[in-house]
Order: C-alpha cells, then structure tokens, then sequence
C-alpha cells in the first residue's frame, strides 16, 4: 500500500504531499549562489573605474626609449623594434575626456581602498546588531547608487568622483565581514570549506569585468560601463532581498529536514541573538586571531604584486602587447575559482577521512597559498626572457594563493563562529593594507628603471613577506573553537573534544537537504 520513499514525504490516506519542488534545492545551495554572486557584483562595481579610467583622461604622450638611455635595461625584446606595435597602440587610444594627471587618477583609484580598510571593524559591528542581510544587502545597494552616479559627477569635478569611490569603499567593506557571520549560522564545519570557495566570485568579477568594460567603452562609450554595473546591482539587491535570510529559522521556505540539519551541527557554536556583546579585548590579546591577520598579509601583498604591478611587468619585461597582456593578466582570476573549489573539496575530503585534523588542514593549505607562490614568485625574476615557464610559473602562484579560503580564511569562522564578522573585520583591517602597500613598495623599487634586475628585487621582497608571514600561523593558527566565541566564556561540554565529521552519512557530496544519505 505505501511505497518505500527516499528523501519525500510518501503520501498517506488523505495526507498533502510535500512539494518535491520545493525540496529540490537546498537552501545552503541558494546562499552559495548568492554568496558568489555577491562577490562577482561587488567586484565589477569596484574595478569597473580601473579600465573605465582610460577613456576617461586624457593621457599624456609616451615617453621615448631614449629617456632610459643612461642605464643597461634588462629586456625580454628589442625595443627598437616596438615602434610599429606602439604607433598602432598609440593610434587606437581613446582621447578621454578629463584634464586629470597621474596623481589626480591615483588619488580617485586608491580613494576607494583607504575607506574600504577603515570600514572593516564596521561592518562587524553592525552585522551584530542588524544581521548579515541588512548589511550586506545595503552596501551593495549604496555601492551600485555611487556607480550609476559616478558618470554625473565625473563633468563638475574630479573631486565629485573622489567622494563618490570613497562611500563605495566604505559601504563594500561592510560586505565581508557580514558575509563571514553568515557562513556561522548557515554553514556546518565539514562543509565550510567547500562553501568558501563561493567567495571566489569576486575573480570571476575581475575577470569578466576588463572584457566587457572594454566591449561597452569601444561600443557605447565610458558612461555605459557605470550604468551598466550599476543596474546589474540594483538588480542583485532584488534577488537578495528575496532570497536571503539571516538564519535558517527565519527562512521561510527551508525544509524542516535541511533546517535540522544545519542546527544540529552548528547549533552549539552560534546563539541566534544578534546583539552579543563583541569580546573586543578577548579579539585584540587572541594569538589566533593575530595569526590570521597577520599570515593573511603575507597573502595580500603577493596577490596585489601580480593583480597591480604585474601587468606592467609584462609589458616593460615581457614585452607583451595591450591585448596579449590582458589576456594574460585576467585569465588566472577565471582560473582561480575552479581552482579554489579544487582547495576547498580536498580539504573537506580530508576532513570528512579523518586523514588530518581541522587545525592541520588549515595550516596545510594556508603553506600552499603562500609559501609555494612565494617561491613560483621568486623564480620568475630569475628566469629570465624564458617567457613560457614565466608565464607557468605565473599561473601556477595565482591559482595556488586561492588554497587560502581553504586555510586561514576558513579559520576566521573556525574559530568563533559567533563572532566571524568582527574577527574578519579585525583581520581584514591588517591585511587590507598590503592592498596599497604592496604596489607602493614596487613603485619606490622600480622608480629608476623596470629592468629585470629592478623586478627582481620587487619579486624578493613578495616573496620574503609572503613566505615569512605565514611562520605566524604555523606557530599561533588554529581552528578550535576559542572560549570567547560563547557568551558566558564557557565552551559546551560537548564540544570539548576534537571535533570530528557529524555523525550523517553524507560521503562528500556537497548541500544535500539534509546530512544523512537516504537509506534503502
């Protein structure tokens, strides 16, 4: 009379079948898309003005070869014969619009990173108090008003544009660190890993970004580009609106199983209120949390010598031209994505096996992030005019710094997963400033020529910084839950002991409904 059912409600006598539609995607399946989304969108709105910026001033002319004549360059190429390539790259230039020097672009550039720093503590404070979907939801909102203003405000005065790349960088720094508290409550440890790779969209931003700005400015001109990302974020606020919720209890299409689920395994590490007390002194005096910050800078500087200076290596160095430079630049951030789901199954293959604890795991991919790319860096200025094994060496330390959101990234949520927005927002306000200091440093290095010996030095200092930065997690790095995390400073009885997979028969597989496999 009844057949036996897998993962629905088996219809009784006069018993309302359960949608099977509304089974069909998982809730934490939505919040991943979500999550990436977000990022992509985020990033788009943020690195929409680097290439917008072209059309928009007016360059000055080129400088002659024969300016450097007083030094021995180090070149990959003959520059006596670029001529005929920089004359047609010269003709194809757009005039731009803009009066505005060097220093004026790099002031409207770098605005939106000094604000993007001190917004971070911020935005963990408000998402304590208002919820991951207010605060993410609101700065992505504010963040896309300023970009469809920003073609206005740029003809009155560069200023306008300043204040405009400064409140986008305020409301954007809000975005992470809410994003974080969100993964406590939604996201169980054994599958946190895989879920941190969804935070990869902010490379597939930066890489679809630079192709379609270009295609809108050669077809439409520079004001489309801000109209257009700005619209694509007004239309994800909708989406979000619609589709976030800041707990599964609040979620009013969760299925009871999946919802079960997910409180029975994060259950014991979060508290549902919002206004829990930030243990600030607790954060401050915690060496795992100062190893996050710490190593984490490591990462960031070397990440920004290839995502900033690198393409200028490539044309002085490499000799590349604009487009084979794009391309080059901009094809290890598409490849990052695959590569940090890569990382971040392989971490929770380990700990699903019981192959290597939480804390190793960690500390085994946050050594793949930094100290591998530190030496591919290294080697690169030693290479040469070998441009093949350059350009793999290249790949290869972009690609691995992603094993990060598998390591030290994922501990910011390990280690008190009710205070993951102030902890990444403590976090993020040391690391972030490698995000300017890095090409700060190349710049000073490279001041009186961009010779390959000049570069090398650029590359030693990546690779000291990145590669000793990352001795802090190996000593102070953890992913044990700190006492701090609770509020009456207590750990559960329950979770006193290492934590191991829950106790569901979930083989790997990632966001099913519920945790256990269905049983014939």
């Amino acid at each position: 009379m009844f057949k036996r059912c897998r993962r629905h409600i088996c219809r009784l006598p006069g018993h309302k079948v359960e949608s099977n539609r509304k089974n069909m995607v998982p809730a934490r399946a939505v919040l991943y898309f979500l999550s990436f989304s977000g990022f992509l969108v985020s990033f788009m709105m943020r690195t929409d003005i680097n290439i917008a910026m072209i059309a928009m001033a007016r360059l000055p002319p080129p400088s002659p070869y024969a300016a450097n004549a007083s030094s021995t360059p180090m070149y990959c190429y003959d520059p006596a014969n670029m001529t005929d390539e920089l004359a047609a790259d010269n003709i194809t230039k757009e005039e731009g619009e803009f009066d505005w020097d060097a220093t004026t672009q790099s002031t409207i550039l770098g605005s939106f990173y000094w604000c993007y720093i001190l917004s971070q503590v911020v935005g963990g404070i408000l998402t304590q108090h208002f919820g991951t979907k207010t605060v993410f939801g609101f700065s992505q909102f504010i963040t896309a008003i300023c970009s469809l203003l920003i073609p206005t405000a740029a003809p009155l005065h560069y200023g306008a544009v300043i204040a405009l790349r400064s409140i986008q960088g305020i409301a954007s720094g809000l975005t992470w660190p809410a994003m974080y508290a969100m993964v406590g409550h939604w996201i169980p440890a054994i599958e946190r890993s895989r879920f941190m790779s969804s935070f990869q969209g902010f490379s597939f931003g930066i890489g679809l970004t630079y192709p379609l700005c270009g295609f809108l400015i050669a077809h439409f001109g520079w004001r489309v580009v801000f109209y257009v990302t700005g619209s694509v974020g007004i239309l994800w606020c909708l989406i979000w609106w619609l589709l976030a919720f800041d707990t599964p209890a609040q979620h009013p299409r969760i299925t009871p199983s999946e919802r079960r689920y997910i409180e029975s395994n994060v259950g014991n590490t979060v508290v549902g209120e919002k206004g829990l007390v930030v243990p600030w002194h607790s954060i401050l005096t915690s060496l795992p949390a100062w190893s996050i910050g710490i190593t984490t800078f490591g990462r960031i500087w070397i990440h920004y010598t290839f995502i900033i200076p690198g393409p200028m290596y490539m044309k002085t160095v490499l000799g590349f031209s604009i487009q084979k430079n794009g391309l080059m630049s901009g094809a290890p951030f598409l490849c990052s994505y695959v590569s940090s789901v890569l990382f971040c199954y392989l971490a929770d293959v380990l700990v699903n096996n019981k192959l290597l604890t939480l804390t190793n795991v960690r500390k085994l991919f946050t050594a793949m992030s930094q100290i591998v790319p530190g030496l591919l860096v290294l080697a690169i200025g030693y290479l040469g005019c070998n441009i093949t094994l350059v350009l793999i060496a290249w790949f290869c330390a972009v690609t691995l710094i992603t094993a990060s959101y598998a390591g030290a990234m994922a501990s910011v949520v390990d280690i008190a997963p009710n205070l993951a927005g102030p902890i990444l927002a403590f976090a993020q306000t040391i690391h972030m400033t490698a995000s300017f200091l890095s090409p700060i440093a190349a710049g000073i290095l490279l001041q009186e020529s961009q010779t390959l010996e000049q570069w090398q030095q650029v590359f030693w200092l990546a690779a000291v910084i990145s590669c000793g930065t990352y001795i802090f997690f190996q000593v102070f790095g953890t992913a044990d839950i700190q006492v701090w995390n609770y509020p009456n400073q207590k750990i559960p009885v329950d979770l006193i002991q290492p934590l191991q997979p829950a106790n569901c028969k979930q083989n790997g597989t990632a966001f099913k409904e519920n945790g256990e496999a269905a049983e014939d």
